[in-house]
């Protein structure tokens, strides 16, 4: 199973992609972790990375795309994998493309949350975890960032009939459910006769 969730941030990503990527048996690959991992490296790579984040703004396609790669050569990632951070451009879309040759179906689910919400739960997180980047201030750009540069992404993907929406306003055990009910093959033909998002 190859699966991308994507979502603004404070969405529940990482939690879902946790929650199913344990579910499936497959790999957990958080672009975010691997990111905080290099800044937290104090390499120049990372000091690039810190510098991007501290502002709210993407890290360049190049770096996350050549991170991204090295993740799923990983052995551990042949059988499938759960991806969330990854893409968040047209133009990592099109190196996803290249990266899943030979690797099976990808299926993409958008999580769905107001950013009210999400101003809401990043500020709690902030409180809770002493991250930087969940200022409030910087949030609403990183909110600004995504709307600008990820919106385009899901139209992609929903162009390609790949996308499935869930509704990530809800208990995380009932977005755990959606999800994965979502993506059962079992439910195919369901699907294709559902108009809209899974609420």
């Amino acid at each position: 199973m190859n699966l991308v969730l994507i979502g603004p941030p404070g969405s529940g990503k990482g939690t879902q992609a946790s929650r199913v990527a344990q579910a499936c048996a497959v790999p957990h690959i958080s672009t975010g972790d691997i990111l905080r991992r290099a800044v937290a490296g104090g390499s120049m790579l990372g000091d690039a990375v810190r510098d991007s984040m501290s502002r709210g703004e993407l890290v360049s396609d190049e770096i996350i795309t050549d991170l991204v790669a090295e993740r799923l050569a990983d052995l551990h990632a042949t059988t499938g994998f759960v991806l969330d951070g990854f893409p968040r451009t047209i133009e990592q879309a099109y190196a996803l493309d290249v990266l899943m040759e030979e690797r099976g179906h990808l299926a993409v689910v958008e999580l769905n949350v107001p950013d009210e919400e999400l101003v809401r739960r990043l500020a709690s997180r902030r409180t809770a975890e002493g991250r930087a980047d969940d200022d409030e201030e910087v949030v609403r750009e990183r909110l600004a960032v995504y709307h600008r540069s990820t919106l385009p992404v899901i139209e992609f993907y929903r162009m390609r009939r790949t996308l499935l929406s869930v509704n990530g306003d809800l208990p995380p055990e009932q977005v755990t459910e959606r999800i994965t009910l979502a993506v059962d093959p079992v439910f195919d033909k369901y699907f294709d006769r559902i108009a809209g998002p899974i609420e």
